[in-house]
């Protein structure tokens, strides 16, 4: 059971479809201090397999099954509590860069219990076949030749535009920031981090010592 916690941690999510320069952006902004960069596929490969939530993951991931949305998130939490129990994440200062979660409407209403998305920079890229040449590439460059397929690209590409940018309705308009992911990644980087610096929550926080 996921709980709620008094006073929510402030969350910047990066929201765009596979092959948009999520993955690229929210490393460069988790280098820069007061951001921190929480990939979701990074809390996967970090996890211990020997702890009792560990062993629940590899009872779904084993057979092949996609873990369930609670499951999902409770994993998440608890690898983002470690870290700011061991101060590698500073809650009080820190912001959140959700970087593959919420991956669909269910879990971001699971991760408002403890979370406040302050704003959601969407890379829109309506150009699919340029989506698909990127995750092309980037498949042959990190060796991943399965993730080259044409078949795998395409059902990516659809599970984003059926389960995750329904999300872009979820959020009310005025926390959605809308940017070009055709742009050179240096044009999309200022634009987030122009965005974010002017925010209310982030000025109030922006005189206290790092």
């Amino acid at each position: 059971m996921i709980k709620a916690l008094d006073v929510k941690r402030p969350a910047f999510l990066i929201l765009g479809a596979p092959g948009s320069g999520k993955g690229t952006q929210g490393k460069i902004l988790g280098s820069i201090p007061r951001f921190f960069h929480c990939a979701c596929g990074d809390v996967f490969r970090s996890l211990d397999t020997r702890t009792a939530i560990g062993r629940r993951f590899v009872e779904y991931s084993s057979r092949g099954e996609l873990v369930p949305d609670e499951l999902t998130v409770e994993l998440w939490k608890a690898q983002v509590d470690n870290w700011a129990e061991s101060h590698v994440y500073k809650p009080d200062i820190d912001f959140l860069v959700l970087d593959g979660i919420p991956r669909n409407v269910e879990q971001a209403e699971m991760i408002s219990k403890f979370l406040e998305v302050h704003q959601v920079f969407h890379l829109s890229c309506p150009n699919r076949a340029e989506l698909a040449r990127r995750m092309r590439k980037r498949a042959l460059k990190e060796n991943r030749l399965d993730d080259a397929s044409e078949d795998v690209i395409q059902q990516r590409i659809s599970t984003y535009e059926a389960e995750t940018k329904p999300m872009l309705d979820y959020y009310s308009k005025d926390l959605v920031t809308e940017i070009d992911a055709t742009r050179p990644p240096v044009e999309v980087l200022g634009k987030i981090i122009s965005k974010a610096v002017t925010l209310p929550v982030y000025l109030e926080c922006a005189d206290q010592i790092v």
